[in-house]
Order: C-alpha cells, then structure tokens, then sequence
C-alpha cells in the first residue's frame, strides 16, 4: 500500500458526549489534548460518518451482542454506573462509544483506501480493557480488537496490535488469546491495575506465542520502557509477517501521569513512535488512544509519539 498523506486523525465531536462524574480521569477535555497534539503534529483531518448499523456489526464480532444493547438502556437512565464502579455513565455514553468505534473503522477504510499509511484515532471512551460481555476499567466497546477483526473480515492479515499503555489490555488479549493471526504485544505497569499482563501469559491452543508480556515495575524511565518496546517489536517480526499494525496508544506511562507511576517522558514516546515506524515498513497502522490522564502530558505525548511515527513515514 502506498500513502498519498503521511497521517490522518479520524474524530468526532460525539466521543465528547461520554461525560463521567466530575473529576473522574477519564474526562471529556482529554479529547481536546489529543486532538491539539494531534494537530500540532501536522495530522490532518479524515471525515467520520456514524453508521450505527455498521457500528453494531463490527462490534459483535468482539462483543456479545447484549453488551450494546444494555449500554444503551443503561443510558437512558443515566446518569449511572455500569458494569464496575470504573465506568460510570452519562446520557451520551452509549452515543461516544458508537462514534469511537465508527472513528477506528473509518481509519481502517483511510488505510485500505490507501489515504495514509498511519492514521490517528483519538478515542473517548478508550477500549482495551473492555471483555467479551463487560465493560470494565473507563472502557466499553474494544476499539482496537474491534479494528483488528475488521482487518481481517476484509482479507488484511496476520494483524499485530502493539499495546504501550501503562495498564495491561486484558480485553484485547482475551479476546486473541487462541489466535495465531493476530500477535498481541503489551508492555505496561506491573503488577498493577486490571492484574494480569504476567510474562507467563503468552497465549493457549494455536494462539500460544502470539501474545507477549513485557511487565515492567513501578518508575521505570525512557531506557527502560523503549527497551521493552524495541525487544516485542523483535519478537513480532521473528514470529509473523504482519500486513498491518494497531497500536493501543495509552500515554499514561508518563511521568507526569496522576494515576500510571512511571517515568516516561515526551523523547520517550518520540522514540516509540519512531520504532513502530521503522517496525511496520511499509505497512499500514492504526494507533487509537487508550490512556493518559494529564491534559499537558498527553498533549505533549500524542505530538511527540505522532512526530516520530510521520517523520519515519516520509523517511
């Protein structure tokens, strides 16, 4: 595939919607600090058309179908919590997680339609903690899983899915536990909020090898973090060819994070977005925003990452 733009960022104004009680983390003006990192970065906008239709298709592949059917009802009623005191829920939540699945498929449909090698997708409410039947830790619907078997639907395979944020996707890797056609790469806090992510976990049945833990302990800084990023982009390079790339993209390894206790810094991040860069070749990505809960970091990191990822693109 062929880019005729090195980045695209795919939004909507309804992942706003998604109003959690005030001073909970996960809050609305986190998209705003993406989205200007994103801009800063020299992202250019894609247009995000909703197709709930489509929407709840793509979602059942990863979800059981009860699970949007109770969002919705729940927010009828809201405001309300939802599955685990994590994620409570306003009026809009069910209509931003909609749209945050809608902004991943339409970049699936930029890359496919060969818009750009690498597009952004600044999702609210983030995805790679939410189950199969529940929604769990600020997460509702998986974007990314949800991406990925898009992806694959659409004949683009073996996928890999490079998780950097500080907690461990414990819904993406469920979800691809016995899959050999999708590696599942996560480098996080450890032990640490949802608890799994150990070294052990490396998948079951015909999936054993393609999901990779790099647990790392309480403070660890640039070195050590992009250390453990470099050393899984090896291992999913010695052990598939992937025709395209996802990133869960949680910057809340920073060190100016409230809630991740490392020590990441913006160069860090730079230096990550460089190494998917070089990793990916000629490949398409993805990367959809999960974590990051210091409006200035965040802002700072979506640019720094997005820098590195575009300037390896045009290189």
């Amino acid at each position: 595939m062929r880019a005729t733009a090195p980045l695209l960022v795919a939004a909507h104004e309804d992942c706003w919607e998604h109003r959690p009680f005030p001073g909970h983390p996960e809050r609305p003006e986190r998209l705003r600090a993406a989205l200007e990192g994103a801009a800063s970065a020299g992202a250019t906008d894609v247009a995000v058309e909703i197709d709930e239709h489509a929407v709840l298709t793509a979602v059942e592949r990863v979800h059981d179908g009860g699970l949007a059917r109770r969002l919705r009802e729940a927010c009828a009623a809201a405001p309300a919590i939802f599955d685990c005191p994590d994620n409570p829920i306003s009026k809009g939540t069910y209509r931003a997680a909609i749209a945050a699945v809608a902004c991943s498929l339409t970049a699936v449909d930029a890359v496919l339609g060969e818009k750009a090698m690498g597009v952004f997708v600044p999702a609210r409410p983030p995805g790679h903690h939410a189950l199969r039947d529940r929604a769990m830790g600020f997460c509702f619907f998986n974007n990314v899983a949800i991406a990925a078997e898009e992806l694959l639907a659409r004949s683009v395979g073996p996928v890999a899915i490079v998780d950097f944020d500080v907690h461990h996707g414990n819904g993406t890797q469920a979800h691809f536990w016995e899959r050999d056609d999708v590696f599942y790469l996560s480098v996080h806090h450890y032990p640490f909020y949802p608890g799994g992510g150990g070294a052990d976990e490396t998948g079951g049945g015909r999936g054993r090898g393609f999901t990779r833990n790099l647990p790392l302990a309480a403070g660890a800084d640039d070195a050590i973090f992009t250390g453990a990023v470099a050393a899984g982009l090896q291992e999913i390079l010695k052990t598939t060819v992937p025709r395209a790339w996802l990133v869960s993209a949680g910057f809340d390894a920073h060190r100016e994070d409230p809630l991740g206790g490392m020590a990441v810094s913006d160069e860090g991040f730079a230096a990550i977005g460089t190494m998917l860069g070089q990793a990916r070749g000629k490949s398409p990505l993805i990367a959809v925003l999960e974590g990051g809960y210091s409006l200035e970091a965040l802002r700072r990191s979506v640019r720094a990452f997005l820098v590195g990822l575009a300037e390896t693109a045009a290189s």
